[in-house]
């Protein structure tokens, strides 16, 4: 199969992002819905990924090494948990503020008060939600049900190494 710049540039995507899901990587090709990225998956990415048990989409190790792009996460081979990731500006933030793991886990708002005090941004508290759930995805962040989902890191910050993607 003959990948298009295009079809490349996307699959790089996926590989970078993985695990993922259909929102993300609209977002991150502009398209309009979920079902317009699931539709150009199975049309023109189709042998290069697969979903997961979680329904995550994954690539394919064929795609890992036809893109040439390190995949979005790196995990110690002795502990099974992230050695390395390569997150967005936002989610690299919130690695660095978020409570460690022997820490009480806190809310949305909290985080979002402690983006803003520690970098100056003013993140839309959904934006960061969406990147809390998708370090927990990643397995980074943990979460803990109490009255609201709260989060904090799954792994010793030290532990761990962040990469920036654009």
């Amino acid at each position: 199969m003959t990948l298009s710049d295009e079809a490349r540039d996307r699959l790089a995507d996926v590989v970078e992002l993985q695990p993922t899901k259909n929102s993300e990587l609209q977002d991150r090709w502009e398209l309009e819905s979920g079902s317009e990225v699931h539709q150009y998956l199975e049309n023109e990415l189709g042998d290069y990924y697969f979903r997961d048990d979680n329904s995550l989409i994954r690539a394919t190790a064929e795609a890992a090494d036809l893109v040439d792009v390190e995949p979005g996460i790196e995990s110690d081979p002795d502990e099974g948990t992230p050695s390395r990731i390569r997150v967005p500006e936002l989610q690299a933030q919130i690695v660095e503020i978020l409570a460690g793991p022997d820490e009480e886990s806190e809310s949305v708002v909290s985080v979002l008060h402690k983006l803003r005090d520690a970098y100056d941004v003013d993140p839309d508290s959904e934006d960061v939600r969406s990147s809390l759930q998708s370090l927990r995805r990643k397995g980074v962040v943990e979460i803990e049900y109490r009255t609201v989902p709260t989060f904090r890191l799954a792994v010793e910050r030290d532990d761990l190494e962040v990469d920036v993607s654009d």
